[in-house]
């Protein structure tokens, strides 16, 4: 199993789709929801949950340039009640089980329907209406307005300043997928700000382009370890339109329908991953899993490159291969087995818990049975590390307790492992600790099996750029006891 190896999982609250799942459950039940969530994916030695934390001109957190999310605390602009620093909170719990904290959000979508008698007067839509273009059952934000972007940017700029997140994050979301016969009323920007000789085209990529270069620069100027990563929609183009594209049939494309180049931003240096969205089957004629996953492999440079898996679509689609309990197994050793990808992530929080258990049981003892060290960002900043100074280690009833102290200034998680006394250098991981910038001392208890209790035991840290600290050997210190 590889040691390094991102595990991700979308919690999506547009809709209440993953959490909370009711807006208007009390705060305890919320709590309780979003703890169930973690425990399950914690359990599956899962290494970061990305938390859509604004999915339509809201937030999910007390800002300055946003209202409160209706689908935390069932109406717009309201405070949860009794949910004190929610965002916060959250990231603790994330943290907590040794899991990284993405933010998720959604840019350009403004409202999720057309009924505004519910927004806050705060929303952008009453603040800036001139922003708001109708498309469909939704308004959206305008990307060719360079207010627009430099909006958005600020929103991302408030959340890295005031959140210990570890990633901003954004979905397939950048123009509106097309609707048949309609046109998106963008005409005007379009006169405005275009360049000359410029096709509508190429001008609205170009503001997409402009949003993610601004949104890069922003998080790197204000806390450079903190990574970027956007989920694409699985196809780039097809082969039908260009010769670069993948060998697939999909009715919309991430460059022609979306306006959204990812090749383009991974040239250029603008993201530390990419997750494409292949949430079809492995052979699927219109869009194979195997094809385009095969296709991203072979284009990516620059960044690290992640599959998104459709877990809400196993026995919940007409594509029958969804129905056999080897399909995501299968989709896992494909990335497993493809050296330029380094991990998963499933969509959605909500598809496996409480249903799929032989699945489950199969991902557990074939694909995830240990913990794996998350992949860094493209920032590769070279620090020297000290070493843990190991206050205290024992072990009782096969649990290790030890306590650590530490002086650096951009922790990031405590690696403990397993090592084999006979073998040199081989180690494996068995537990791993989030550790914030402010915390200096830590201690972790971690279940030990038969076999691991003859091995030497090792500890270490790494910061947020992945440089790590000698292993320190801390099972001479343990003192054993029954």
């Amino acid at each position: 199993m590889p040691q390094t190896e991102f595990r991700g999982v979308w919690v999506a609250t547009v809709v209440n789709i993953d959490w909370p799942k009711n807006a208007n459950d009390d705060s305890e039940k919320q709590k309780k929801d979003f703890i169930e969530i973690l425990d399950f994916y914690q359990d599956l030695n899962f290494n970061a949950a990305i938390v859509q934390i604004r999915t339509a001109g809201d937030a999910f957190y007390e800002s300055d340039l946003s209202p409160w999310s209706k689908y935390l605390s069932g109406k717009e602009g309201e405070a949860p009640l009794g949910f004190h620093k929610p965002l916060e909170w959250m990231i603790k719990e994330t943290h907590k089980r040794g899991m990284e904290f993405h933010a998720w959000l959604n840019p350009y979508r403004a409202t999720f329907d057309l009924d505004t008698t519910k927004l806050s007067k705060e929303h952008d839509f009453y603040q800036h209406p001139d922003w708001m273009l109708k498309y469909g059952r939704k308004y959206y934000y305008n990307p060719g307005l360079p207010e627009v972007q430099q909006k958005l940017t600020n929103v991302i700029k408030e959340v890295i300043a005031n959140y210990d997140v570890d990633a901003i994050h954004f979905d397939d979301y950048f123009y509106p997928y097309k609707i048949q016969d309609e046109v998106f009323q963008d005409s005007l920007a379009f006169q405005t700000y275009s360049l000359q000789n410029q096709t509508l085209d190429d001008w609205r990529r170009s503001n997409v382009d402009s949003l993610v270069k601004k949104v890069h620069k922003t998080i790197k100027k204000t806390k450079p370890w903190v990574q970027f990563g956007i989920s694409p929609f699985g196809v780039w183009k097809n082969k039908s339109t260009d010769p670069n594209g993948s060998n697939t049939r999909a009715g919309q494309t991430n460059y022609e329908d979306l306006y959204a180049d990812p090749l383009l931003w991974m040239e250029k240096g603008w993201l530390d991953y990419l997750v494409p969205q292949v949430y079809w089957s492995m052979d699927y004629p219109p869009a194979s899993h195997r094809i385009i996953t095969q296709w991203w492999s072979q284009k990516a440079k620059n960044t690290n490159l992640y599959i998104g898996n459709g877990t809400y679509k196993i026995k919940n689609n007409p594509d029958k291969a969804w129905k056999r309990k080897n399909e995501i197994p299968k989709q896992l050793s494909l990335a497993r087995s493809t050296k330029e990808i380094t991990g998963n992530i499933f969509f959605s929080a909500k598809s496996l818990i409480g249903k799929h258990e032989k699945i489950t049981k199969r991902l557990k003892q074939k694909f995830y049975k240990y913990p794996s060290q998350n992949p860094v960002g493209q920032l590769k900043t070279k620090r020297t590390l000290s070493a843990l100074l190991i206050e205290s280690a024992h072990i009782h009833d096969g649990k290790l307790q030890v306590c650590v102290s530490h002086d650096d200034t951009i922790p990031r998680f405590l690696q403990l492992y397993s090592i084999n006394k006979s073998v040199s250098n081989q180690k494996q991981l068995i537990g791993k600790r989030y550790l914030s910038i402010e915390e200096k001392q830590h201690c972790a208890q971690i279940d030990l099996t038969t076999k691991q209790l003859k091995n030497k035991i090792g500890i270490s840290l790494i910061d947020a750029y992945g440089n790590e600290s000698q292993t320190q050997i801390i099972s001479q210190s343990i003192k054993q006891s029954k």
